[in-house]
């Protein structure tokens, strides 16, 4: 149903003439939504510490987790204490839970345990994000700024700074909203935020937005072993070798690109984003050497092989956005 859904999400077809006015009233219900917490009928909790909320309008990846990462080790050396909060997508949670390095991706979400691995802060989850963010701060005091991956669209967290993430290469689909397209908010959303960034390349975008579009791109160098992270490799040690590569991501296409501009000839396996491996699905893999993303990579840990490596990547992004950012948050001090 999912990938179904993404094909009629490129285009129109005859389909949409069911999913359209279903995706009208969406439109309705979410407008209504915001107007409702907008005018406090639904409540909305403000937090001891300022809040980044870094999200999207599309349904699917975009990159924000490497953004959460970024963010993070930025804020650090601007002098700030971050924490983050997540939802905790894929995950059997139930209530609210801490995450660290060695926690348990089924049980807290494979992202989460990525950005405690990456960034070393505390790290929160919770389907409720407000709940997240009191036990976050209850637990770690000297955190002075909260950021919350994902969440863009959870008003009842009230926001300091918001950012939006765009896919440069996906860009906005057919423009319609769900179920019809991939948005969960118009475009218009993209008006009201303190900055777009554009992972990769995106035509047209500032013609859609008021706040500055930053650029923002993945980088990657070597890779390492799953089982020893100290053991690295470049792309010439797999040049004669046997390659799969695995993606359970929201945009796998944009990791096989990598790999194939590395020069690496592969086997290529897609999964659902957040896909929960097993052991299984390697069991039929002939191939010398299997290539992960690292968000693949937390959840197969416990049963590695030798063979495992794992591919890290790295935003870089305009150093404007930090002004933005932290301009906003000196107006809040002041």
């Amino acid at each position: 149903m999912a990938n179904w859904l993404q094909k009629q999400w490129l285009t129109f077809t005859p389909w949409h003439l069911l999913l359209l006015p279903i995706s009208w009233l969406f439109l309705l219900i979410t407008a209504f939504r915001r107007v409702l917490y907008k005018c406090g009928f639904l409540k909305s909790h403000r937090l001891a510490a300022p809040v980044v909320v870094v999200g999207n309008i599309n349904v699917g990846g975009a990159g924000k987790t490497p953004v959460v990462i970024w963010l993070a080790e930025q804020l650090k050396q601007a002098g700030y204490k971050p924490g983050v909060i997540s939802r905790g997508y894929g995950s059997d949670l139930v209530g609210v839970a801490s995450v660290s390095p060695t926690s348990n991706p089924n049980a807290v979400g494979d992202e989460p345990v990525l950005i405690a691995i990456r960034t070393a802060c505390p790290v929160f989850v919770g389907a409720r994000r407000v709940e997240a963010g009191l036990a976050l701060l209850k637990a770690h005091p000297e955190c002075d700024i909260l950021i919350s991956d994902d969440g863009l669209q959870h008003y009842a967290l009230q926001r300091d700074v918001e950012l939006v993430v765009v896919d440069g290469a996906k860009g906005f689909g057919n423009s319609a909203l769900l179920p019809a397209g991939p948005l969960r908010e118009p475009k218009s959303r993209l008006k009201t935020v303190d900055a777009v960034v554009s992972n990769g390349l995106a035509t047209n975008l500032k013609t859609l937005v008021t706040p500055p579009v930053i650029a923002m791109q993945l980088k990657a160098t070597s890779f390492y072993n799953l089982i020893n992270r100290q053991s690295l490799a470049t792309p010439a040690d797999f040049i004669e070798k046997t390659v799969a590569a695995i993606a359970g991501i929201g945009n796998p296409d944009r990791f096989f690109n990598q790999l194939s501009a590395m020069g690496l000839n592969f086997k290529r396996k897609a999964y659902n984003d957040h896909y929960q491996y097993s052991a299984q699905d390697f069991q039929n893999l002939e191939t010398d050497i299997v290539i992960m993303t690292e968000k693949d990579a937390v959840k197969c840990t416990s049963f590695a092989q030798p063979n495992f490596w794992v591919l890290p990547v790295s935003a870089e992004i305009d150093a404007q956005l930090m002004a933005v950012i932290l301009n906003k948050l000196d107006k809040l001090r002041s």
